[in-house]
């Protein structure tokens, strides 16, 4: 019984595992920066608002994107059991140790209850030492508002809460810093 589960488990994981791959590899080849949702409102100059959401804080106070409004927004979606979020965070925290006077970062853990909780997010944070502010989607209202499918996913948001760009899957420092420079 357990040899005939391993036949079909094993092919499965390979599989999803290829198709991992082969997405990882295609926003690597890739420009990776692209318009921010499946509509591509923006390509006729037109500019597209942030959504509104609410998220919270580590220490539960709530928290809304357009509370940021006036300062560009670095917003970026994760999970601490996704690889390539984990992969990308240390470029988001030394850029943000860097420019975080000048240029909100909002780091946004999708917390699903069961994968992701409050508390795994919070320990990965300090068990890392990452010193960005870190904001707990719990009700999943800033991925239903930009429609956030996989991640990691990064938005850049200038001043006036408009959307510059999108980028879906992980991205380093030179791709995070490009980003800042069209919301600066």
């Amino acid at each position: 019984m357990l040899k005939e589960k391993l036949k079909i488990i094993i092919p499965l994981a390979a599989f999803v595992l290829l198709i991992a791959g082969a997405s990882l590899a295609y926003n690597i080849l890739s420009g990776r920066t692209h318009s921010p949702n499946a509509a591509n409102p923006g390509r006729s100059g037109e500019k597209v608002q942030a959504p509104d959401f609410s998220v919270i804080d580590i220490d539960g106070n709530t928290v809304r994107l357009s509370d940021m409004k006036g300062k560009p927004v670095v917003l970026n979606f994760w999970a601490s059991w996704c690889p390539p979020c984990r992969v990308e965070m240390p470029d988001f925290d030394k850029v943000y140790k860097e420019l975080g006077r000048d240029v909100q970062f909002m780091m946004v853990d999708l917390v699903d209850g069961i994968r992701e909780t409050v508390q795994r997010g919070s320990a990965y944070i300090a068990e890392q030492g990452f010193s960005f502010p870190v904001y707990f989607d719990t009700r999943q209202e800033g991925a239903y508002a930009f429609g956030i499918r996989s991640i990691p996913a990064t938005l850049f948001v200038d001043s006036e809460g408009f959307i510059a760009a999108g980028v879906q899957g992980a991205i380093d420092e030179a791709a995070l810093r490009r980003g800042i420079e069209l919301i600066k």
